[in-house]
């Protein structure tokens, strides 16, 4: 990915008849994606969908080409070719999509690299569609003579910082290329990752890259997917103006179905420098995309795995007590595939006891099977997944070039409903014997540093090549010389950017609002657009109301709370859950504890009917709760492992001091959970949860009298009483910077946070200083942190700078992974940065921000889930309905002089806390230089 959010997106999502055997109803409707294909001559496919939902178009470009197109020694090049495509072509100009992007308020320009593909998307406001067209054009057909030396050594530090932050500074981070590299052979097409090698990256070259592009980013090897609020005659002759002329590439042969046949089992094993708790992964050869087989499979997995019954689960987690969670998943791919469990073990446990368990839970389903009730509840969940993926237009994008490319057809999802119905619980049997049972696997056991003891026995050490930390080793480039060349010809000006069509009117949702005689209060908006419902029932209190000798109990109440109620068992609830295809989740923040939904329509009065019976009528199962127990103890143990979960609790200490409740992670400690008992969770139910302290928010298919209905029992049933949130002691800004540093030995990445405590989210100028920040490191490419970290010197992948806030507390920070041996260089750098940031705030800075925030509006209320976020806004902040509308009015009206008395304000870089996670053998003693005094250790005991 080329951005700091890892976006996951399920392109495998189902749909079904709505009236399968589980639903009661007789009705029977089939949901359906209307589309219209046509292939220029040049071969670009083109897929239009018209959604008009919202006034936002999302724009797709698919290439057909990812690591399975690579050669050896030049492994990780098609995703180090998705990041250069951003960068520059003839027209769009230096800093590309990224700088439109930014004026023309779109989501921001993303892209991502899977075994077999690359795309490159964005949703923007409808009156860019042209600008967007002709800018995936010019990417397409006018890129590769903005490439030169230089831009390709920035980038591939870039990409290499990214391999370091998601593979070699992670716990567990090196296991997929063991996994890889012994599943497939040589020379196979899936035996490297996607990612690459650090060495095979730097030997990229110039040439390399030209080659590449002109063999796969080809018309006839790629699709244009357009959907949302579009004019489709319109939109045909945009495209064909734009892309008609860029010529046609060589024929694109198939790639040949290469199945995995492993002649026989093999084990390995590593020592892993993040990780605490000890891991076995067991990977065999699988299916590829759309194999008959991959639908009985996907059923056979999430039976094994998922919910009380499954056979994986009562064995390893409820009765032999090993784990608290069995990860089992399909990584299916155009010429292969692969079935991978994994599971993460408690404290000092033997993999091998965990390899006997898994055997037992097989046993259990080879005695038993699948029932067609469990058949059909898994199918239930299937069409709700479907339905979400299709909340917003760039998600059916995705789906029919998903389709397209790797099908034939975007009409493929008819053959796909018939084939996720026709499956029985004989497939799924079939499907265990033909590929899991008695067959030979991988096995990797990845344990703690010192720990070898628990491997599985007869494992050999994985070959893993791990990055030596040296100063000044990487190679300097300067990014700002100009490509020369002799532009591409065109039959017309493609330098001139087109016009904006016509200004899309901000649509606000309409919110109703309603106060119970309880206290609760309820805020809703209704949306047909898909039949679903996302609901949040939030209680204030979360960690403000802990005892600091105990901490975590507010998080182990809200994990009880949906492990059964008084009349059902864990079992019994999770089967009434899952047999309407709805969720129910719990959870605990600082300042709240969340119970929130997804239903389809036609089941919400049965969802909340749940609800009322979680909230109402705690089981307080003992088992569970021990569980719960076990559970949260090695969440916590994990994340003593992660550099970033050690920089958020770190930076929150020093934040806030002891004084402060919320210095704490609302997880607690291995210590303070082990201390809770039951009583503790029931005392904080019974003194802690009222209606009085209850904001009720709901979007989707329902209407506010059925809404109302379903609270009833709620209303009438849950005891009123009053409850006091305590004050809490405010932070203070430290009055000089000081550096703090936690020792990670041999981290590949330091991870910094810097910042301090700021402004509420109620204060009057947190939304003015939101937009203050946004030309600092809020705005991603169009931010100078990301400009000169990033695209200037290649420290990292991403960096970001916030204000965040609540009702009770608020802080500006600033958080990235750099490379190990700049930590010092890339600390200086964003101290001067601050620095010069006031007094360097132009005029083109501030239009840049307007651009961007006054026209991404457009698609601020697009999703279930931003609708929801509106009402968190409304409900907690005490925002009118039209804020929106509101803070468009502040955002016009702002000047230079404001944003430049806002920066004075509450941009104080010397007055910072500055946090680095890192290796201190090499990199603390030269933060000395930062000029704030010697860097204090946290971790002495390192």
């Amino acid at each position: 990915m080329k951005t700091l959010k890892s976006l996951i997106f399920v392109f495998s999502c189902i749909t079904f008849l709505t009236a399968c055997q589980q639903n009661e109803t007789k009705e029977s409707t089939e949901f359906k994606v209307d589309f219209e294909k046509f292939t220029l001559d040049n071969g670009l496919q083109v897929i239009l969908h018209v959604d008009k939902s919202d006034p936002v178009v999302a724009v797709a470009l698919t290439a057909h080409v990812g690591s399975a197109r690579e050669k050896e020694g030049r492994t990780g090049f098609a995703h180090l070719f998705e990041h250069l495509l951003f960068l520059e072509s003839e027209n769009l100009g230096k800093g590309g999509l990224d700088q439109m992007s930014a004026r023309i308020g779109g989501s921001g320009a993303n892209g991502s690299t899977s075994r077999d593909r690359t795309n490159y998307f964005q949703t923007v406001p409808k009156d860019a569609l042209e600008k967007m067209i002709w800018a995936e054009a010019d990417k397409l057909g006018f890129f590769i003579n903005t490439v030169t030396e230089p831009v390709l050594a920035k980038e591939k530090q870039v990409v290499k910082n990214e391999k370091r932050q998601r593979v070699d500074n992670q716990p567990y981070g090196h296991n997929s290329y063991v996994i890889n590299t012994n599943l497939y052979p040589e020379g196979h097409p899936y035996s490297w990752e996607v990612i690459g090698s650090l060495e095979d990256l730097q030997n990229a070259t110039l040439n390399d890259v030209k080659e590449f592009y002109n063999r796969w980013y080809v018309p006839n090897n790629v699709t244009l997917t357009i959907a949302g609020d579009l004019d489709v005659a319109q939109t045909k002759k945009w495209v064909k103006k734009y892309f008609d002329e860029i010529p046609r590439g060589e024929d694109i042969p198939e790639i040949e179905k290469q199945p995995v046949i492993l002649k026989s089992s093999k084990r390995l094993f590593y020592e892993d420098n993040f990780a605490r708790l000890p891991r076995l992964s067991m990977t065999w050869p699988g299916v590829p995309q759309y194999h008959e087989d991959s639908y009985a499979l996907s059923v056979l997995i999430e039976y094994l795995s998922k919910g009380k019954k499954a056979p994986l689960n009562k064995i390893l987690i409820d009765q032999e007590k090993l784990t608290d969670n069995v990860g089992f998943y399909q990584y299916n791919s155009e010429i292969a595939g692969q079935i991978m469990l994994s599971v993460t073990a408690f404290n000092q446990t033997d993999l091998n006891v965990v390899a006997n368990a898994i055997n037992d839970g097989f046993k259990d389903f080879e005695l038993n099977g699948i029932s067609e009730t469990d058949l059909n509840k898994i199918k239930a969940g299937q069409e709700t997944d479907f339905y979400n993926g299709l909340s917003s237009v760039l998600g059916k994008g995705f789906q029919l070039a998903q389709y397209e490319i790797f099908a034939g057809d975007p009409a493929f999802i008819n053959q796909d409903v018939k084939n996720i119905l026709a499956v029985t619980p004989e497939d799924v049997m079939n499907v265990y014997n033909k590929y899991i049972k008695d067959k030979n696997y991988v096995a990797t056991s990845f344990v703690p540093k010192g720990q070898i003891d628990l491997v599985l026995d007869n494992s050999i050490l994985a070959n893993v090549v791990e990055e030596k930390i040296v100063q000044g080793a990487e190679e300097t480039f300067d990014t700002s010389v100009a490509a020369s060349y002799e532009k591409t010809p065109s039959s017309f000006d493609r330098s001139m950017e087109p016009p904006y069509g016509e200004s899309p009117e901000l649509n606000i949702p309409e919110v109703w609002k309603e106060n119970l005689d309880s206290g609760i209060k309820v805020f809703g908006i209704e949306n047909y657009e898909v039949p679903l419902v996302q609901f949040e029932l939030q209680i204030e209190g979360g960690l403000l109301l802990e005892n600091k000798e105990k901490i975590g109990v507010s998080n182990l109440l809200a994990n009880m709370l949906t492990k059964g109620t008084k009349n059902k068992t864990p079992e019994e609830l999770e089967n009434a859950i899952q047999s309407l295809g709805a969720s129910i989740n719990a959870y605990a923040t600082d300042t709240n504890i969340i119970i929130s939904g997804n239903t389809l329509s036609k089941h919400f009065d049965a969802t909340m009917a749940l609800v009322n019976e979680i909230l109402l009528e705690p089981r307080w199962d003992e088992n569970e709760f021990e569980l719960l127990k076990a559970s949260t103890k090695s969440s916590i143990k994990r994340r003593k492992g992660n550099p970033n979960s050690i920089a958020s609790n770190e930076f929150a200490k020093l934040l806030y001091g002891g004084n402060n409740i919320l210095a704490n992670s609302n997880s607690g400690t291995e210590e303070s959970v082990e201390l809770i008992s039951m009583i503790d969770l029931q005392d904080y139910y019974n003194k802690n949860l009222t209606p009085q302290l209850v904001l009720m928010h709901v979007v989707g298919a329902i209407s506010k009298s059925q809404v109302m209905a379903s609270l009833h029992t709620l209303n009438s049933q849950w005891e009123s009483k009053q409850v006091d949130i305590p004050e809490l002691p405010l932070p203070l800004i430290p009055e000089t910077s000081q550096v703090y540093f936690y020792d990670m030995p041999g981290a590949k990445q330091s991870v910094i946070r810097f910042g301090y405590p700021s402004l509420k989210a109620t204060d009057k100028d947190f939304y003015a200083s939101t937009v203050m920040n946004y030309r600092l490191g809020g705005g991603g490419f169009a931010s100078q942190l990301t400009q000169q970290l990033r695209e200037g010197k290649g420290y990292t992948y991403g960096i970001r700078s916030r204000f965040s806030g609540s009702n009770y507390t608020g802080e500006f920070s600033i958080s990235s992974g750099v490379r190990t041996n700049v930590t010092y260089e890339s600390a200086s750098l964003v101290k001067q940065i601050l620095e010069d940031y006031g007094k360097n705030y132009k005029d083109e800075d501030l239009e840049v921000t307007k651009g961007y925030t006054i026209k991404s509006t457009a698609r601020a209320f697009e999703t279930l889930g931003a609708k929801l976020n509106m009402l968190t806004n409304i409900s907690n902040y005490g925002l009118q309905d039209d804020y929106a509308k509101q803070r468009e009015s502040l955002v016009k009206n702002m000047t230079v002089d404001d944003v430049k008395s806002l920066i004075e304000k509450y941009i104080k870089p010397n007055q910072m806390i500055y946090l680095i996670v890192g290796d201190a053998a090499t990199q603390l003693d030269r933060l000395e230089a930062l000029g704030f005094g010697k860097p204090i250790l946290l971790n002495l005991e390192n």
